[in-house]
This record gives structure tokens, C-alpha cells and sequence, in this order.
């Protein structure tokens, strides 16, 4: 029988650079795998099926690299794109790594600093439109602080915002076909970095001069470090309109940012996120932001990224059985079941509306007494998950 959990170029699955190219090394320990080349990454990439590659721009051309260096780096991995047909839909910029950025990027303390960021965010911008990305992310991964006697958050609110309006302008002004992705992160490598979550990510976006270009690119390890529900913070973003583009891994709650493969450690939650994504017909990039475990070699890292997209593709085919379960979807038509007195206190606000609904009467305990069923639907989950359903 073939295996239909095979990635395809359709199912869009992207790795970073920075993802299969990690060697393994943590903070307490050195790397323990030979660093891959961008050029052998792509064609790992290719070898495992996947549809594209995502960088920074010192993912490929080194900080310090001079102009002639760049240009030739650039050619030598367009041609491994055009050669096993990978495409690069997202790039972003490293404004973490280097020492000049210990304060932050956009905002800093120090106005050499923050023009700086931006010098490197355009030319950075020109790299990744000249390779075809359409999505550029924004992870402010040193733009926080230790300390609040550092920093006035609005004025670090204010610095940010402009950078982001500048840099807007920059793409209009290029006539680049590219949107913004912001990414949000309650902690790590700062003490608290500003905009930590999803939500404070969509309430800055409406305070932008074009709120129309920028969106969200929600990481689930980021929200599930603070605790919080990933698949609720996605729904949020596809409700706003602005889910330019997802990082998938997994994560064990409230630690530190692990970045494991996707589903390897919160099934269930897992499923939901896949569930909606497919439901709601998000047609982006699934991009694994993941990285295998240190214990393992070359072949283990492709194991790792195989494992990625065979999950997805697992709980996408989940996702249509859980839909088509007879069982299943006969106690959710129950749970939801409407009632059409109440059919006329809905909807558009009218005066007539209010007045009717404060005039009504209301059975309050036998409304509290009814049992919604929610054990036996959660268990008729974990039974489909599990393979005996």
C-alpha cells in the first residue's frame, strides 16, 4: 500500500536555514554535527520532500562578508534552488546575534544602533525579495529588557513603530510585492522582550501608519512558553486577516524556548491547530521553526524534518476523519443545537431587540443544570487520535 503521508509541494512545507542547519549546540555545550552549507541544506531539503527555505540573511551571507563575497554566495544558492526546485517564500533579518544588538535593534538606547538596524533590515529586504519572498518576518528577539530602569517601554513602543513605518515605505517605495510578519516572544534571549504575545502583536499593528502590509506570524513554542493556548492565538490572527505566516514545532509549557519537532510533545494540541488550519483553508507556508534533538546525527536530523511534515499530514488526514465521524459530528450537532426562541435576540443591535430580551424570562437553573457532554466529545478525540476509532 503506498504511504499517503508523503509530502507534496501543495502541502507547502518549509524549513529555516537556521532549523536543519543547526549543529546542536546549546548553551552548555559545543556543537556536536558538522555545520551544512546553505547549498547542502537545500539539497537535503529536496532529498526529504520538502516545498521551500526560509533564511536571515547571515543564515547565508555572513555579517561581515565584503560585495563581491555576497554576490557570489547569492549565485551559488540560487542555483541549488533552481536545480532541485526549491523555493525561498519568507526571509528575514538577524538583529539578534551580533554584539551591536545587546540592547535591541529597533529599540535601542543608542540612535547609531537603531539606524544601523535598519541599514541591515533593507539591504537584508533587497536579498530576500531578490531570492522570491513574498513574507518578511520581524522577530525583535533583543528588543526587551532586564531591567525597567533601561527603558521606557512607550518609548521603545514609539522607536519600533517608526522603524516598522519606515520600513514600509522602503518596500512601497521599491514597488516590492511583500507583507510583514511580526513575531511575538513573552522571553528569551532578553528578561521580558516587548510585544510578547500574538495579541499585543495585533493591537501594535493597528497603531501603523499601514496596517494593511503588516500581519502576524505566530511560533507555537512562543505562546506556549507563556502558558497560553497556541491554536486560539492562530484563530485570532485568521480573524483579524492576518495570518501571513505560521512557525510550527511543539513544546513543553512554561519552559524555555525547545523548539521541538512538531507534535512530539502536545498531541492533542497539535491536532486542533492542524484541524483549524485545514478547516478554515490556510493556504501559507507551513514553516517547521524546529530543530532535532542534540542526540542526533546527519541521518537524525532528517528523521527529524521527515518527522515534522509525516505529523502534520497524520493529523490533517485526523482532522477529515474527525469531520466525517458520524459519531463525533452527531454529539457536536447536540452540543450546538439551537433554539429558535432565542434566535430573536441575536444579531444586529435594534432598541426593539433590547427591550424584548431584557422583558424575557430566563429558567436559570435548569439552563445551569444541563450537562454539555464535553467528556464524552474529548474522550471520542483521544480515541480517533489513538487509532481505535
Amino acid at each position: 500500500m503506498p504511504d499517503s503521508f508523503q509530502p507534496q509541494p501543495e502541502h507547502r512545507f518549509t524549513f529555516g536555514l537556521w532549523t536543519v542547519g543547526n549543529p546542536g549546540g546549546d548553551a552548555f555545550g559545543q556543537p556536536v554535527r558538522r555545520k551544512l552549507s546553505p547549498v547542502e541544506i537545500v539539497h537535503l531539503l529536496a532529498e526529504i520532500g520538502a516545498y521551500g527555505v526560509n533564511l536571515h540573511d547571515n543564515d547565508l551571507v555572513p555579517i561581515d562578508a565584503t560585495a563581491a563575497e555576497r554576490d557570489r554566495i547569492v549565485a551559488e544558492f540560487k542555483k541549488a534552488l533552481q536545480e532541485n526546485g526549491i523555493v525561498v517564500p519568507m526571509a528575514t533579518t538577524n538583529l539578534f546575534s551580533d554584539p551591536v544588538f545587546k540592547d535591541g535593534a529597533f529599540t535601542a538606547n543608542d540612535a547609531a544602533v537603531r539606524a544601523y538596524a535598519l541599514h541591515k533590515t533593507m539591504r537584508a529586504i533587497d536579498l530576500g525579495v531578490e531570492l522570491g519572498a513574498r513574507v518578511y518576518v520581524f522577530w525583535g528577539g533583543r528588543e526587551g529588557s532586564e531591567s525597567d530602569a533601561a527603558k521606557n517601554p512607550l518609548d521603545a513602543g514609539k522607536r519600533f513603530r517608526e522603524a516598522i513605518n519606515f520600513l514600509c515605505e522602503y518596500v512601497r517605495d521599491q514597488r516590492y510585492d511583500l507583507k510583514f510578519a511580526l513575531e511575538a516572544k513573552p522571553n528569551e534571549p532578553r528578561g521580558d522582550i516587548y510585544l510578547p504575545t500574538t495579541g499585543a502583536m495585533l493591537g501594535f499593528i493597528a497603531t501603523l501608519d499601514h496596517p494593511d502590509m503588516v500581519g502576524v506570524n505566530p511560533e507555537m513554542a512562543h505562546e506556549q512558553m507563556a502558558g497560553l493556548n497556541f491554536m486560539h492565538a492562530v484563530a485570532q490572527a485568521w480573524d483579524a486577516g492576518k495570518l501571513f505566516h505560521i512557525d510550527l514545532n511543539d513544546q513543553n509549557f512554561c519552559r524555555y524556548d525547545q523548539d521541538f519537532r512538531f507534535g512530539s510533545h502536545n498531541m492533542k494540541q497539535s491536532f486542533f491547530l492542524v484541524k483549524f488550519l485545514e478547516d478554515v483553508g490556510y493556504a501559507g507556508s507551513r514553516h517547521f521553526d524546529a530543530h532535532a534533538y542534540r542526540t542526533e546525527d546527519a541521518e537524525g536530523v532528517k528523521d527529524f524534518a521527515r518527522g515534522c511534515m509525516r505529523t502534520y499530514l497524520i493529523l490533517k488526514d485526523k482532522a477529515a476523519r474527525y469531520n466525517a465521524d458520524a459519531g463525533i459530528q452527531a454529539l457536536l450537532k447536540e452540543i450546538h443545537a439551537g433554539d429558535s426562541a432565542m434566535a430573536q435576540f441575536f444579531g444586529p443591535y435594534s432598541s426593539e431587540k433590547a427591550t424584548a430580551l431584557k422583558a424575557h424570562t430566563f429558567d436559570r437553573i435548569t439552563l445551569g443544570s444541563r450537562g454539555m457532554h464535553y467528556e464524552r466529545l474529548d474522550q471520542l478525540v483521544f480515541d480517533l487520535l489513538m487509532g481505535v476509532r
